[in-house]
């Protein structure tokens, strides 16, 4: 028997204590994007929900835990890794459904956004916030219907003021000025379909929201049409074209929007050019509105496809393929880096001080935190946490 609606609590920590144990020496869940089904020849762009990113407070990861999820008994959790320490410790918020994964928006330096997104019993999404690391949670007053996208930037927030925006189920975007007190609905995919801009697109679908510095809100698409990047600006009360234009040899493939995420110094996106074995990833920074941006070399996919990916500070990205490749960029005028094959059941990375980087892998409810050294060539295991998962609590 299914609990009720009101009753959200289908995966918490409860009074548990969550076991951690640091060694001597020293799974995931994919989103799908907001809309219809891509064309033929169009890239497809479907982001894990499993990601990692940086503030100045820390390093934040969210990744997938437990069992089956056709079984409802794969659960989001949420970790952070406090600046100046090498350990990562459990701050899931409690009393709010996770299996059906949450979604991450940096506010400032500080403070962090969770939004929920509906599973089983949960049809809207509730929204949390913490500005001291994880250890308390202050719950959000207004509920998003019909909920979050499942597409791992479909929150934004502004570093400072209150402003907020939501990229929901169905291709709705809602707007918050108050900090996420009120939303009221901005536009939609359709709307941006229609426009002189999105018809050059012509998107199969939104992918991610974003805040530019200025404060104008940026969506992102697949565009069925080659050579276009689906990034688009709200300004003077409509939608413009805001995408970078890419490298000549791949100027006129189709490009997808993998991610879009805004930072103190501008907006980042990773970049889906092309299609089967001839995709390649790219990296691409803006510092204003997108009138101006820098775009990496490709990254040659071949048969891979990206598993999960997510943002450092200062322009860096990484991404782990599904051939185990795990690839790195310090920003797009760099180049991308490949690190040792990353350790089973990897489901998010996350760089660190002095080069180093961690990868977080699952296995069930056990989490494993493998560390690599800047210099070295392979990875050693340096934390296990075992989380307390009710399994069988969602029905």
């Amino acid at each position: 028997m299914k609990r009720p609606a009101a009753r959200l609590a289908l995966a918490r920590r409860g009074g548990a204590a969550v076991a951690i144990t640091v060694l001597a020496g020293c799974a995931a869940g994919c989103g799908q994007a907001a809309s219809t089904q891509a064309a033929p020849n169009t890239p497809v762009v479907a982001p894990s929900l499993n990601t990692s990113l940086a503030t100045t407070a820390g390093a934040w990861a969210t990744v997938v835990m437990g069992g089956s999820a056709s079984s409802d008994n794969a659960f989001s959790q949420l970790f952070t890794r406090p600046a100046g320490s090498t350990a990562w410790k459990l701050v899931t918020p409690p009393g709010v459904a996770t299996n059906g994964g949450f979604v991450l928006a940096a506010q400032g330096n500080q403070a962090l956004i969770a939004g929920f997104r509906p599973g089983v019993d949960l049809t809207f999404s509730a929204l949390a916030a913490t500005g001291d690391n994880g250890s308390t949670w202050q719950p959000g007053s207004s509920p998003l219907q019909p909920g979050l996208a499942d597409v791992p930037d479909a929150l934004a927030a502004a570093p400072s003021g209150g402003q907020m925006l939501a990229l929901l189920l169905g291709g709705t975007l809602t707007h918050s000025a108050d900090g996420g007190a009120h939303w009221s609905a901005l536009s939609s995919a359709r709307s941006i379909a229609g426009t002189a801009a999105g018809r050059r697109c012509s998107p199969a679908g939104l992918t991610a929201v974003s805040l530019s510095p200025a404060g104008a809100p940026l969506a992102a698409a697949t565009c069925t049409r080659p050579g276009i990047t689906g990034i688009f600006s709200y300004t003077a009360g409509g939608w413009q074209a805001a995408g970078p234009s890419l490298p000549a040899p791949l100027a006129g493939t189709a490009i997808g929007v993998l991610r879009l995420t805004g930072t103190p110094a501008g907006n980042e996106a990773l970049l889906v050019a092309g299609t089967g074995t001839a995709a390649s990833l790219l990296a691409a920074q803006t510092s204003d509105d997108g009138a101006h941006w820098t775009v990496s070399a490709p990254l040659r996919l071949g048969a891979a496809t990206v598993r999960s990916s997510g943002f450092g500070a200062d322009g860096a990205a990484w991404a782990v393929l599904t051939d185990g490749r795990a690839e790195t960029i310090s920003g797009p005028a760099a180049a991308w880096q490949s690190l040792p094959a990353a350790p089973p059941g990897t489901a998010a990375l996350a760089p660190g001080a002095g080069g180093a980087f961690d990868a977080l892998a699952v296995s069930g409810s056990k989490l494993t935190v493998w560390r690599l050294s800047q210099g070295s060539t392979a990875w050693a295991a340096t934390q296990v946490i075992n989380v307390p998962i009710e399994y069988g609590s969602s029905s």
